[in-house]
Parts: structure tokens; C-alpha cells; sequence
């Protein structure tokens, strides 16, 4: 449950060359019990060098206190908090001339769920969506939330089969509808992997960061 009924405050980690210094931008989101910190371990095993890096921080460490898969009105106001946190960071970015299309979010597990929850609310033609175990958010999809187009944008949506947090049947039709709304969209289920990052998923993320899109189906 959540500790407190305060929204989530802008706080954001910042690395790699500074805002209207790159073309290009990453957006990092940690799960649940992790931090900013964490998350940006990874960009030493990313083709990022030329990214700047944006981390935001979860108060209390979660984006929203029940599982992604419980009805969204159980996660408030906690969903609605992160969300327009991602908004506003992404309206920083464009301020610091950095097009829509060549910004790219990476998420694991909570994050994930988050970032893709944001991203098919706000559909347009990103620089790529990584999600590592996870998957939309809601005890069912509700499309009626979701509204634009992707235009092509490249998806990695990798993921355990079975995940003791993510079901396989969410990932497949979070697939569906990121397709439907012209993402390209490829997805792995690994089987027994657990819920962790691995290496695979990792050569999948520098594909799409490093421009290589022949891997979407």
C-alpha cells in the first residue's frame, strides 16, 4: 500500500552530455523497489554514448502501489502522477531540441509497465520503446485510453514465460494493440528466464538504440 497520498515529485538523474548538447535521448525507468541509480547502471552495456540519459525517481521507490494488473482507478492517484511525470520530462527534452523521434525509453518490470502505458496514451513516432518484463497497464487493456500513431516506431517487448509478475498472455496482447496503433513491434518470450534482465534482451535494446531495426517483425 502506499505510504503517503503525495504525488510523485520531478526528480530526475541526469548523465551523458547535457540537455541541447545531444540529438538523442534515453529515458530510464527503474521497478519497483529500485532507483534511478540502478537503472542507469545499464547504459554501461549500451551503444549510449551519445545519449543524454534521464532517470526520474519513483517516491517510495514504486510508480503505483498494486500490481500493473489490478483496475488503473486502484492505482491512483499514484498512475496518473507518473504519467504526467513522464510528460513533463518528455516536454523537457523537446524544449532542449531533442525531436519526438529521436527519444527512446527503456523500462524493466514496473517501469516498463509504465513506459509502455505512457507511450500508447501519447503515440507518435518515437526513437524506440524497450520494455523488460512488462507490459500495459489494467486489469484488461482499455484502447479507449490509448490514442495516436506510432508511424513505425521500433518495440522490444522481451519478457519470461512464465514471469511470476507478467503474464505471457499480457505481453502477447500488449503486442497486439502497440501493432494495431503502427508500432513495429518484436517480442520474445523466453522460456523460464525468471524476472531478470538478460543478455539477450540486452543485444535486443542496442539494436534498436543503435538504429538496426531489422529485427522487428
Amino acid at each position: 500500500m502506499p505510504v503517503s497520498n503525495e504525488a510523485h515529485q520531478y526528480r530526475v538523474r541526469w548523465s551523458g552530455p547535457e540537455k541541447g548538447r545531444a540529438s538523442r535521448a534515453l529515458i530510464l525507468l527503474h521497478g519497483r523497489g529500485a532507483d534511478a541509480e540502478g537503472i542507469l547502471s545499464l547504459a554501461a552495456y549500451l551503444p549510449v554514448e551519445k545519449f543524454t540519459l534521464a532517470a526520474p525517481q519513483a517516491t517510495n521507490y514504486t510508480w503505483y502501489p498494486y500490481s500493473f494488473l489490478a483496475p488503473p482507478s486502484e492505482n491512483e492517484p499514484w498512475l496518473s502522477s507518473a504519467l504526467r511525470l513522464l510528460a513533463q520530462l518528455t516536454d523537457e527534452l523537446v524544449a532542449a531540441q531533442v525531436d519526438y523521434s529521436q527519444i527512446y525509453f527503456l523500462g524493466f518490470s514496473q517501469g516498463a509497465c509504465l513506459m509502455l502505458e505512457f507511450a500508447a496514451r501519447n503515440a507518435r513516432r518515437y526513437g524506440g520503446l524497450i520494455a523488460l518484463s512488462g507490459g500495459l497497464i489494467g486489469d484488461r487493456l482499455y484502447p479507449e485510453n490509448y490514442q495516436g500513431d506510432f508511424s513505425g516506431t521500433p518495440v522490444f517487448i522481451g519478457s519470461s514465460d512464465p514471469d511470476s509478475h507478467v503474464p505471457a498472455q499480457r505481453v502477447r496482447e500488449s503486442t497486439l494493440q502497440l501493432t494495431a496503433m503502427r508500432a513495429g513491434v518484436t517480442e520474445r518470450l523466453y522460456d523460464h528466464m525468471g524476472h531478470r534482465i538478460s543478455p539477450e534482451e540486452i543485444k535486443e535494446a542496442a539494436r534498436i538504440l543503435s538504429g538496426d531495426h531489422s529485427g522487428v517483425v
